[in-house]
């Protein structure tokens, strides 16, 4: 699929680059005239997956997120976020509803949810070298627009 725009973010993984990929990742899909409901399910996800790179691929240190977003012919929108962590050892696994390797204030859903405001969710990870999110959603083409 072509891309018609994209965009890549930058930043180290402390907790307060997650409301900065939320916003920043919502202004990016405003070119695509999206609901409110597609932009809240949109910065939900991207939520999770940013929140799981700086928690789960950093969980004593500090290192990079990368965030990809693109705009694919048909209305698509496509994010990736990228970390270079620990890596997940069985992907299958971590994406079992409930299942973590954080404390008990983690709930095990984020995949979950990520897979249910999205319409695609693909994840790609090794141990020792990170781990690859990628996750689309078409956008609907308002009437009259």
């Amino acid at each position: 699929m072509k891309i018609e725009n994209q965009v890549t973010l930058e930043f180290p993984s402390r907790s307060a680059n997650e409301g900065f990929a939320r916003t920043a990742a919502a202004c990016f899909a405003a070119q695509l005239d999206p609901t409110l409901e597609e932009v809240n399910d949109i910065k939900t996800a991207i939520s999770e997956a940013v929140t799981n790179a700086i928690v789960h691929a950093y969980p004593d240190t500090l290192g990079k997120v990368v965030l990809k977003l693109r705009i694919r012919e048909g209305h698509v929108l496509e994010i990736v976020v990228k970390d270079w962590g620990v890596g997940i050892a069985d992907v299958e696994q971590a994406r079992t509803p409930l299942f973590t390797t954080g404390n008990e204030e983690r709930s095990g859903m984020g995949f979950t949810i990520m897979e249910s405001f999205m319409d695609t969710l693909k994840v790609r990870s090794a141990p020792g070298r990170g781990t690859t999110v990628t996750m689309a959603r078409k956008i609907s083409r308002r009437a009259g627009r």
